[in-house]
């Protein structure tokens, strides 16, 4: 496939440990790469991708691309818009009990590259980089409720695996526009009711909130909740009954791509995206300085963790 002088793009869909490997082989082949998330497990990798692109005059692109979907691109709307102001804050959240309970072969899961923040923080990462620009500094807490997971799905079942990364992590992040979020990304959870992601402004609160605890920005579709000066329900005290039972404004969502079915898909818009790029000469949206952003965020969270210390990135992107 790599030597075939036939393909322009190659779709990358390995495993964490071997995404950089691959990735650089394409590139130096002359493809074009469309990568799995993560880029690569570690920064370093990651600028090694994207230098030997920029040289060769390669493009990378990089999952996830459901930042691209009708509910997200909704979000960025009525930030652009102005409706909710000046982002100040937010918050995050991916829990749940992992994947050994449904997973064929989950062992990777928790090994370097992987684990709750390599594996699903991308999503809720990248949500927030599209909407908000890039990080400017981490502080971040880790750790894990075992030292080995005992596989429960039928294919491997009874096998113990070790637990060779922090499996819950709580951090802050520091965005360059002000706003400061709280991100917690944990398979060490059974049972969650808080919102997958909101959007804190000044003049009004976004939320995304969802009963499953792989929603939110792991899919392209979902509703769109506000709640404005119009709506609060702290404007008053005591609180009346009619204020209590104030429902949240559902804003219609009117792009494209707003699907919450698994079996009705639109993973690969940042592929598609992509090769109309090359072909019309413009960056492309989910691109591989965006993905190198996170990738720094991710390991910077590590960083902070491990070593007790504030972490301050050196990346940056052009917003999509």
């Amino acid at each position: 496939l790599i030597a075939d002088p036939e393909v322009d793009i190659v779709l990358n869909l390995t495993t964490p440990d071997v995404n950089y490997y691959y990735n650089l082989k394409n590139l130096k082949a002359g493809k074009h790469v469309y990568s799995e998330k993560p880029l690569a497990a570690k920064f370093a990798q990651g600028q090694e991708i994207m230098a030997l692109a920029k040289e060769k005059k390669l493009y990378v692109g990089c999952a996830p691309d459901t930042f691209m979907g009708g509910r997200l691109q909704e979000y960025r709307s009525v930030l652009d818009n102005g409706t909710i102001g000046n982002v100040i804050g937010g918050m995050a959240s991916m829990v749940c009990r992992g994947w050994e309970w449904f997973h064929p072969n989950p062992g990777f899961y928790y090994q370097p590259g992987s684990g709750p923040l390599f594996d699903m923080g991308p999503y809720y990462l990248t949500a927030l980089v599209s909407l908000l620009g890039p990080v400017e500094s981490i502080c971040a807490m880790g750790t894990r409720a075992e030292e080995v997971r005992i596989i429960r799905s039928e294919a491997q079942k009874g096998r113990e695996v070790p637990v060779n990364v922090d499996t819950h992590i709580a951090a802050n992040l520091k965005f360059k526009s002000g706003a400061l979020i709280n991100l917690c990304v944990s398979f060490d959870v059974w049972e969650s009711e808080m919102p997958r992601m909101e959007l804190y402004g000044t003049k009004g609160t976004l939320c995304m909130l969802e009963p499953d605890p792989c929603d939110g920005p792991n899919l392209f579709g979902g509703k769109v909740l506000l709640r404005t000066q119009k709506n609060c329900r702290w404007l008053a005290m005591p609180r009346s009954e009619e204020m209590l039972k104030t429902p949240w404004e559902e804003i219609e969502v009117r792009h494209q791509y707003n699907s919450i079915s698994q079996a009705e898909n639109s993973r690969g818009i940042g592929m598609v995206d992509m090769a109309y790029a090359i072909e019309e000469g413009r960056s492309n949206r989910a691109s591989g300085d965006m993905a190198l952003h996170v990738l720094e965020v991710m390991e910077g969270i590590l960083r902070s963790a491990e070593e007790n210390i504030f972490v301050r990135m050196s990346t940056d992107f052009m917003l999509p």
